[in-house]
């Protein structure tokens, strides 16, 4: 079954990406509908690059409006 569509990931689980995970973090996810035909999800990790990782090492999130803004503030910002 196809997960929702989220704009945001949770790390649960960073077993194997250990430095390029942090557990409890909120990622911003980048749209890959190729990627998500395999069960897989576009994150900016620590590096600063956009990678590939399961989703199984995610919970998919929203936010309301006000708190998408700041949190996409912040990674503006960094």
């Amino acid at each position: 079954m196809k997960t929702p569509i989220k704009p945001f990931a949770l790390c649960i689980d960073n077993t194997d990406y250990e430095a390029s995970l942090i557990l409890g973090k909120v990622y911003r996810i980048l749209l890959d509908p190729r990627a998500a035909k395999d069960d897989l999800v576009r994150i900016v990790d620590e590096s600063g690059e956009d990678y590939l990782y399961h989703k199984e090492h995610f919970v998919f999130v929203d936010f309301p409006k006000a708190v998408k803004n700041k949190i996409l503030a912040f990674a503006t910002a960094a």
